[in-house]
């Protein structure tokens, strides 16, 4: 049976890989570093804290390097992939 989870979680791995490469306004509302107060109350969790997790790269910008080798970055998710975390 597919997991849904993990499938979703691989799409916003290649979607988060696409923008960081891009290097335009997505990714710096990817990344969360905007200028400006933080809301009250219990902070989101940021997308790329969330793929650093399932990726298993330690800190988030261990993931935000790998992205700019694409080739890394696709075994990283394969290995994600196939440990089905």
């Amino acid at each position: 049976m597919i997991c849904f989870a993990n499938v979703n979680r691989k799409r916003q791995a290649t979607f988060f890989g696409h923008v960081m490469r891009r290097e335009k306004l997505e990714n710096l509302v990817t990344t969360g570093m905007l200028e400006g107060k933080r809301s009250r109350g219990k902070q989101r969790e940021k997308l790329i804290e969330g793929l650093a997790d399932w990726l298993k790269a330690g800190k988030s910008l261990e993931a935000i390097e790998a992205t700019k080798d694409r080739k890394k970055w696709r075994s990283m998710i394969a290995n994600a992939v196939k440990q089905g975390t």
